[in-house]
């Protein structure tokens, strides 16, 4: 026989040479034993996992968490104390919605010493086939690789399978986006409308609807023509909800002094805004935004988008979101020669890296045109030599 025991739970294999591990789970809702092997080539490296192992499982309690404690037993506790005290509200309600509606139906009773690579992938594989986008399901890879790393920091899991499972890919998504001329005719079109101002604010500064929806008039300075982008407020299952910045970088500050038009369109909401105060008082506008209705209460974001879908199919232009008029700012400031690093400044990215992944189909333009120089050049030096 090749294996020989070495040691209580591991044996050591002369042909193969590598040493056996058995790590014992117990016993599972039936009575069954539960045990895994794993192969190490070092025996030093075997008895320091060995050990490991069975100390974790003499110490394993984390909130009353068991042997037999469920994929699903441990995401909520993970999402309770974990993730709710530190993420935004928006955050845990996409988590939550991934969980209740496809993590537990699928693999929720799957206890959390069983889960496995194979099954995570098959996983995958079944969101696919009900229609999820490669997108949807790399969220629901990020959200369990969250999890289980939680549970090997906590000394709940050695190991976290999902390391083994090939994510979906990410697909880039088409964006649609208009020209100057274009952008000139919704600006004419919308004047006059209670959202002009949301439209010119995505159109002239490639505001996101959170920086809009959330702009404040303490972060709007008409005297210096500068706004600060430093709130947001976005849907959460319906609910508008108010929330810092989408990431450091994204606070910044925005000229609109050279802007004429969506300057004087601003002095006259502010002016509107202080005559119905003395109108009414702090009943009016009581969390001082920006965008808000006759009666002074703020949009809400879905129906800021939904309205602007709205018009854009009632006059009958090409078809546009909301956030494709923060893609059109970005395509009238390439086509300007605008350098990349101050484009990306003013959409308030992290870094050009981001700014280049999102519009490389907008910068590819810049380089066919430069191709096109530089052929022409050749071309013209071609022809010289040849009259020559």
């Amino acid at each position: 026989m090749a294996r020989k025991t070495v040691s209580r739970n591991i044996a050591y294999d002369e042909v193969k040479r590598c040493y056996y591990v058995t790590f014992h789970y117990g016993t599972d809702a039936s009575g069954h034993r539960v045990k895994r092997t794993r192969t190490y080539h070092d025996l030093g490296v075997a008895q320091t996992a060995l050990r490991q192992f069975e100390q974790q499982r003499r110490r394993l309690t984390v909130a009353h968490i068991t042997m037999e404690v469920t994929l699903e037993e441990w995401l909520h506790y993970w999402l309770e104390k974990i993730v709710k005290p530190n993420r935004e509200k928006s955050t845990i309600y996409g988590y939550e919605n991934i969980i209740r509606n496809h993590v537990v139906p699928e693999i929720g009773s799957t206890p959390l010493y069983c889960l496995e690579a194979v099954e995570i992938q098959r996983y995958y594989t079944r969101m696919l086939d009900k229609g999820l986008s490669l997108n949807s399901i790399r969220k629901h890879h990020t959200l369990l690789h969250t999890a289980l790393n939680t549970a090997v920091r906590q000394k709940v899991l050695m190991e976290n399978c999902i390391d083994s499972v090939v994510p979906p890919q990410v697909t880039e998504p088409k964006h649609y986006f208009y020209d100057a001329q274009q952008l000139h005719q919704l600006f004419r079109l919308s004047e006059g409308h209670p959202l002009e101002l949301a439209v010119k604010l995505a159109g002239y500064l490639g505001l996101r609807r959170s920086e809009i929806c959330g702009l404040k008039w303490s972060a709007v300075d008409l005297e210096r023509g500068v706004i600060f982008i430093c709130a947001a407020r976005t849907a959460v299952g319906g609910v508008a909800v108010d929330k810092g910045p989408k990431t450091a970088s994204s606070e910044r500050h925005l000229s609109i002094g050279a802007i004429p038009d969506l300057h004087c369109l601003l002095e006259r909401r502010w002016q509107e805004h202080c005559r119905q105060r003395e109108l009414l008082g702090e009943a009016y506008n009581p969390g001082n935004y920006v965008l808000v209705t006759a009666e002074g209460v703020p949009y809400q974001p879905d129906y800021v988008s939904g309205w602007f879908s709205r018009f854009i199919r009632r006059h009958r232009l090409p078809p546009l979101t909301l956030h494709g008029l923060r893609h059109s700012f970005a395509s009238v400031a390439n086509s300007q020669r605008i350098p990349l690093f101050d484009i990306g400044k003013a959409l308030g990215h992290s870094n050009t890296a981001t700014t280049s992944r999102i519009y490389t189909h907008l910068f590819d333009d810049t380089h066919r045109d430069m191709l096109s120089q530089v052929a022409g050049a050749i071309a013209n030096d071609y022809e010289e030599y040849q009259g020559a």
